[in-house]
């Protein structure tokens, strides 16, 4: 999914099985929210990843904000930068003309015609 139109911040993790975590705020306080709700629902996120075969459920933290969630992803990657990561590794930037006019996008690294290749990040 792109980031909707309003965003002004994102913050975006890659947890150990591949899941990506994608926050969204339209400014500070939406995101200190954002931040807090997140590290409220870690567990919820980790146990739900276990049932599909992912990582290992803990109790959710006790503190608000960006160290929560830190302490409730201990594995995951913070991905900050222009560049979002996929499950395949980091997206390439491409941009090009189509009938429709310009575009410019994310394109996952997974090769032509994979079954399970991710969808593009366009950018507006």
């Amino acid at each position: 999914m792109a980031a909707p139109e309003s965003t002004k911040f994102q913050v975006n993790y890659k947890l150990a099985d591949g899941t990506l975590i994608n926050l969204y705020a339209t400014d500070v306080k939406d995101l200190e929210t954002g931040l807090a709700d997140l590290g409220m629902v870690a567990s919820l996120i980790k146990s739900t990843g276990k049932e599909f075969g992912g990582g290992q459920s803990q109790s959710a933290p006790t503190s608000n904000g960006l160290a929560a969630v830190t302490q409730a992803f201990p594995g995951a990657t913070q991905v900050s930068g222009d560049a979002p990561v996929c499950k395949h590794g980091p997206m390439a930037y491409r941009e090009g003309v189509s009938q429709r006019g310009p575009w410019r996008a994310h394109m996952c690294s997974a090769p032509k015609g994979a079954a399970d290749k991710c969808d593009p990040i366009f950018m507006r």
